[in-house]
This record gives C-alpha cells, structure tokens and sequence, in this order.
C-alpha cells in the first residue's frame, strides 16, 4: 500500500493533502477498522477528484478513533475555532428557540427547509454499506415512517422499480434524489443503486426522508412561507421520535456521525428562499454573513446566482454546524436573516 502520488500534484489542494502526509499515511496504512476499512479507502475521493475541498469521507463510525489524529485534524480545520475536546452538546427541543414569523405578510420570504443527517447505530456508513444492511435499514426506517401518525404520516417510494408516473411526480415536487455526484460516487456512496434506496413524504408534503443517499437519513421539514418555528418543530417531532425507536450514532466531540466530515454534529442545514436584492447589493453583504455565521447562496445550489424570475432571491443557511446545538443553528440562520431584512427594508 503505497502512499497516493497523485497527492503531490500542486494542484491537489483537500484537507486530506494537507493532514495525510507521505509520513502520517505510513503510520496508518497497515490500520483497519473492524468493518475492514483502511485509510486510503476512506481518501478515495479526493484521490479520484483533484479539486475536493476535503477530500475523505469515513466508512463507519470506528474510521473516527481508527485515524483519530488524521481525521481529528480535517474536523478541527474545517471546524475551526471547535475542539473536539470541547465537546458537542444536541438539543433538539422547539421551546428553545426564539423565532417569531419573521415576514407574515410574506413580502420577501418564498419558503423554509431545516434538514438533518443521521445514521443508525450498529451498520457501516455509507462508503462501507454492504448490501444487506442498506437493505436491513430501509425496512426498518420505513417501519417506523409509516408507523407515524398526525401531520407525519405518509407513504415510502422505493427508488428501485418505481413507475414513471411517480417518478415525475416526485421530480415535480423536487423531492426526488438522484445518484450521487462524482464525489460520492468515488467514495462508495453509489453501490447497487437504486436497491434499498428510497422516499418517504408526508400527506402535506412538509415532511421528507430520503433512506440511503450520502447518509443513510437525510430528515426534512419545510414549507411555503416564513414559519420558521413550525418547520423546525416538526422537525424536532419526527427526529426525536426516529431516535428513540432505531437510535442514532454519536459521539461525545463529533456529535451525531456522517460519512462527510464537514456534516459531523448536527448534520443541519436551515435554510429560507428570501427576496433581498438590496441587502445582497449592500458593501457589507459578505461582511454582515461572516459576522451571523450565515451563508448565502442562489437558489439553484452553490456557486449559483438567481436570475429571470428569481433575481433578487437567495437561499439563506446557517454556516456552522459542530460545536453547537440543532436550536442555535436554526437561531444563526433567524439573526442573519432578521439582520438582512432590516437592510432590504431601510
């Protein structure tokens, strides 16, 4: 096992370059986990991929102690000022938050979407799934799904032998979840696809699962408007009731366990599509994001910018996700954006 000379190509420029060092690779190449991972498996896509910003993915929760100092390292950079010794602490309680409807006339705010990513306790992640266990997963993820009642309760779409009818009425309603990109398609991600893949939608369409992408849960709650505090408590409703019943793993630093590092913690994005044409067009745009840890975006996805119809429109997100809880995430996203609508309206 020879460390990957395509590393010290100049224009490779991932977190994995930076912390798997020719020296640091020889302490750890001959390490596997006890799910038979090694090091250089989990740098598959930042070897396949040039252009990775962080280059490794984990194959099971184990990769995080089996390659402490390495991924450690990854997760404190991009992390960065959280340590892991710091300690991660969830909190997935509504009454916590402190968010009334920022726009109830609903002049400038289109939608709301908060997400979280999980994955089971006791199964590989997904770079390191075997067939069965995708398969054990998804049975017993939809179990619990179309045991929920109330405005949870709805009905699973396998990906595998899905007619067109429903595959285009999930595509119409942006719910559907395609193969993975490159990135993840190098790390694994995409074995036997589509088979144990799937999604579940409440009757309402605010409530979304996909079983088996880039982590074996992606939970979502959204809806038209500005509500904020409605989407995340059903949010909190549905993942704590999927918790109790499966269990999620987590650890003490790294909060709740994703195959990406950048994901680790609480695996959120919250995010709104909100009209700002002069808050975006302000000098301290940047400057205003930067300070309320928030993200802007177009809405077509990153690096994207919104034209035609949807200029002046952006997708609002908290920035970071490790080292604070599920509430303060959803809280950095309500200040920034409070914040910019005070500038647009001036």
């Amino acid at each position: 096992m020879e460390y990957p000379a395509v590393f010290l190509k100049p224009e490779v420029h991932s977190l994995a370059k930076k912390y798997v060092t020719p020296e640091v690779f020889e302490e750890h190449k001959n390490k596997k986990t006890s799910r038979g991972y090694t090091l250089l498996d989990c740098m598959q896509s930042g070897i396949q991929n040039l252009d990775s910003d962080t280059g490794l993915y984990a194959g099971d929760e184990e990769c995080y102690t089996a390659f402490g100092n390495v991924l450690d390292n990854i997760v404190e950079d991009y992390h960065a000022p959280y340590k892991i010794a710091d300690g991660h602490t969830p909190d997935m309680n509504p009454d916590h938050l402190n968010c009334p409807n920022p726009d109830p006339e609903g002049k400038y705010i289109r939608s709301t979407r908060i997400r979280v990513a999980r994955n089971l306790k006791g199964y590989g992640l997904a770079p390191n799934l075997g067939k069965q266990e995708r398969l054990d997963i998804e049975r017993k993820v939809v179990e619990v799904l179309t045991s929920l009642t109330g405005d949870l309760a709805g009905k699973y779409y396998p990906l595998q032998g899905m007619d067109e009818a429903t595959r285009q009425k999930l595509v119409d309603d942006h719910f559907l979840f395609k193969k993975g990109d490159r990135f993840l398609e190098s790390a694994g991600c995409n074995k036997e696809w589509p088979e144990g893949r799937g999604i579940y939608h409440n009757d309402a369409k605010t409530f979304l699962v996909w079983i088996n992408e880039e982590d074996q849960l992606r939970i979502i709650s959204m809806e038209k408007g500005s509500d904020i505090g409605s989407v995340f408590r059903r949010l909190c409703k549905a993942v704590n009731e999927i918790d109790a019943k499966l269990g999620f793993q987590h650890s003490p630093g790294l909060g709740y366990i994703t195959s990406c590092p950048t994901n680790l913690g609480t695996g959120m994005r919250a995010s709104v599509h909100v009209k700002i044409p002069k808050a975006h067009a302000h000098p301290d745009f940047k400057a205003i994001c930067d300070k309320y840890h928030i993200q802007p975006r177009g809405i077509h996805g990153e690096h994207s910018e919104s034209t035609g119809e949807d200029a002046g429109v952006y997708d609002i997100s908290n920035r970071r996700r490790l080292g604070l809880s599920e509430v303060r995430c959803v809280q950095d996203m309500y200040d920034g954006l409070m914040k910019l609508l005070e500038i647009e309206k001036s």
